[in-house]
Protein backbone atom coordinates (compact mmCIF):
# COMPACT_ATOMS: atom_id res chain seq x y z
CA UNK A 1 0.00 0.00 0.00
CA UNK A 2 2.60 2.38 0.88
CA UNK A 3 4.28 1.65 -2.40
CA UNK A 4 1.73 2.09 -4.44
CA UNK A 5 0.88 5.65 -2.45
CA UNK A 6 5.00 6.67 -2.99
CA UNK A 7 4.25 5.61 -6.76
CA UNK A 8 0.97 7.56 -7.15
CA UNK A 9 2.94 11.02 -5.37
CA UNK A 10 5.78 10.61 -7.72
CA UNK A 11 3.41 10.83 -10.73
CA UNK A 12 1.65 13.66 -9.67
CA UNK A 13 5.32 15.32 -8.54
CA UNK A 14 6.14 14.39 -12.24
CA UNK A 15 3.28 16.30 -13.46
CA UNK A 16 3.98 19.50 -11.36
CA UNK A 17 7.31 19.37 -12.68
CA UNK A 18 6.05 19.36 -16.20
CA UNK A 19 3.70 22.19 -15.51
CA UNK A 20 6.53 23.99 -13.72
CA UNK A 21 8.98 23.78 -16.70
CA UNK A 22 5.89 25.05 -19.18
CA UNK A 23 4.38 27.81 -17.71
CA UNK A 24 6.96 28.67 -14.63
CA UNK A 25 9.06 30.87 -16.35
CA UNK A 26 5.18 33.41 -16.44
CA UNK A 27 5.56 33.36 -12.38
CA UNK A 28 9.19 34.92 -12.80
CA UNK A 29 6.45 38.08 -14.30
CA UNK A 30 5.62 38.89 -10.85
CA UNK A 31 8.02 41.32 -8.87
CA UNK A 32 7.57 38.78 -5.83
CA UNK A 33 8.70 35.77 -7.83
CA UNK A 34 11.52 37.59 -10.46
CA UNK A 35 14.36 35.45 -9.06
CA UNK A 36 12.36 32.14 -9.88
CA UNK A 37 13.19 32.65 -13.41
CA UNK A 38 16.58 31.00 -12.60
CA UNK A 39 14.72 27.73 -11.15
CA UNK A 40 13.08 27.93 -13.93
CA UNK A 41 16.12 27.65 -16.07
CA UNK A 42 17.81 24.79 -14.41
CA UNK A 43 14.41 23.12 -14.57
CA UNK A 44 14.25 23.75 -18.39
CA UNK A 45 17.98 22.64 -18.70
CA UNK A 46 16.90 19.37 -17.10
CA UNK A 47 13.97 18.79 -19.19
CA UNK A 48 15.80 19.81 -22.61
CA UNK A 49 19.18 17.20 -21.60
CA UNK A 50 16.33 14.31 -21.41
CA UNK A 51 14.99 15.39 -24.41
CA UNK A 52 18.31 15.85 -26.33
CA UNK A 53 20.97 12.88 -24.73
CA UNK A 54 17.60 10.25 -23.65
CA UNK A 55 19.22 10.31 -19.32
CA UNK A 56 16.40 9.14 -17.39
CA UNK A 57 14.41 11.32 -14.91
CA UNK A 58 15.24 10.57 -11.25
CA UNK A 59 11.10 10.66 -11.30
CA UNK A 60 10.93 8.25 -13.59
CA UNK A 61 13.04 5.97 -11.74
CA UNK A 62 11.52 6.66 -8.07
CA UNK A 63 7.98 5.96 -10.10
CA UNK A 64 9.18 2.56 -11.06
CA UNK A 65 10.60 1.37 -8.40
CA UNK A 66 7.89 1.70 -5.99
CA UNK A 67 5.48 0.29 -8.63
CA UNK A 68 7.98 -2.78 -8.74
CA UNK A 69 7.65 -2.81 -4.73
CA UNK A 70 3.96 -2.44 -4.68
CA UNK A 71 3.71 -5.68 -6.96
CA UNK A 72 2.90 -3.65 -10.64
CA UNK A 73 5.22 -3.22 -13.37
CA UNK A 74 7.73 -0.29 -14.86
CA UNK A 75 6.15 2.65 -16.88
CA UNK A 76 6.45 1.24 -20.62
CA UNK A 77 8.61 3.60 -22.25
CA UNK A 78 8.78 6.63 -19.63
CA UNK A 79 6.38 8.79 -17.69
CA UNK A 80 6.21 10.85 -20.53
CA UNK A 81 5.01 8.10 -23.15
CA UNK A 82 2.68 6.56 -20.19
CA UNK A 83 0.78 9.70 -19.13
CA UNK A 84 1.21 12.30 -22.22
CA UNK A 85 1.86 10.62 -25.58
CA UNK A 86 -1.39 9.36 -26.98
CA UNK A 87 -3.29 10.83 -24.22
CA UNK A 88 -3.23 14.52 -23.95
CA UNK A 89 -1.54 14.80 -28.01
CA UNK A 90 -1.26 12.46 -30.69
CA UNK A 91 2.00 11.06 -30.35
CA UNK A 92 2.49 11.69 -34.56
CA UNK A 93 2.51 15.74 -33.17
CA UNK A 94 5.24 15.12 -30.23
CA UNK A 95 7.72 17.29 -32.03
CA UNK A 96 5.24 20.21 -32.38
CA UNK A 97 4.16 19.45 -28.67
CA UNK A 98 7.52 20.38 -28.09
CA UNK A 99 7.98 23.02 -29.89
CA UNK A 100 4.66 24.79 -28.19
CA UNK A 101 6.49 24.04 -24.81
CA UNK A 102 9.69 25.49 -26.04
CA UNK A 103 7.47 28.64 -27.65
CA UNK A 104 5.92 29.02 -23.65
CA UNK A 105 9.04 29.09 -22.19
CA UNK A 106 10.53 31.57 -25.01
CA UNK A 107 7.84 33.88 -24.20
CA UNK A 108 8.05 33.52 -20.99
CA UNK A 109 11.80 34.68 -20.96
CA UNK A 110 11.30 37.43 -23.06
CA UNK A 111 8.32 38.77 -20.85
CA UNK A 112 10.67 38.49 -17.53
CA UNK A 113 13.81 39.86 -19.61
CA UNK A 114 12.04 43.00 -20.39
CA UNK A 115 9.81 43.38 -17.04
CA UNK A 116 13.10 43.01 -15.35
CA UNK A 117 14.63 45.55 -18.05
CA UNK A 118 11.84 48.33 -17.06
CA UNK A 119 11.97 47.69 -13.41
CA UNK A 120 15.92 48.40 -13.48
CA UNK A 121 15.13 51.58 -15.57
CA UNK A 122 12.81 52.52 -13.10
CA UNK A 123 15.24 51.99 -10.51
CA UNK A 124 17.25 54.18 -11.79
Amino acid sequence: MAYSLLAQATMVAHFAFLAYLVVGGFLAWRPRWRASVWVHVAVVAWGVSIVTVGQECPLTHVENWARRAAGGQDLAGGFIDTYLTDVVYPGEYLTETRLVVAAAVGVSWLGWWRLAARSRRSAR
